[in-house]
């Protein structure tokens, strides 16, 4: 029971560090951190009874850990306003701006379908130049508040 404890928990830190950074408007889920860190760690275990390497479990864990959560966001609207707004705002505004222009950019979001290997399709590019102008135009409407 402790080793399972321990691997829960592991599996809890490993999604906790991957929300606070790529998915802030999950990072404070517990519900979503728990089920999902219960479900990797029963993946694992089960992986490692049926015979699988530590690398085959690992995967098999990390998949359903991390399932739905490959394409994230806030790191695509945090890329945009690195990328063409930097210049604008101090190192330390970025990632607050990009929390607020996270909302702001919502509905430009809404027009694609968001899979995990969404980065690689042509259309990432369009959202990128969306993306661009949506926020553009806040920031000549409102200023950077």
């Amino acid at each position: 029971m402790n080793n399972q404890t321990k691997d829960l928990s592991y599996f809890k830190l490993k999604l906790q560090e991957l929300l606070n950074s790529s998915f802030p408007e999950k990072a404070h889920d517990y519900k979503f951190i728990e089920q999902r860190s219960k479900w990797a760690a029963s993946a694992y275990e089960a992986a490692f009874v049926a015979g699988n390497s530590i690398d085959q479990c690992s995967e098999i864990a990390n998949y359903i850990l991390f399932e739905g959560l490959h394409f994230s966001k806030f790191d695509t609207v945090f890329q945009v306003v690195c990328n063409e707004f930097d210049t604008t705002m101090a190192d330390e505004e970025l990632q607050p701006f990009t929390l607020k222009m996270l909302s702001i950019c919502n509905s430009v979001f809404e027009k694609y379908e968001l899979t995990d290997d969404f980065e690689n399709t042509a259309a990432y590019d369009l959202l990128y130049t969306e993306l661009t102008g949506t926020i553009a135009i806040w920031i000549e409407e409102n200023g950077l508040q």
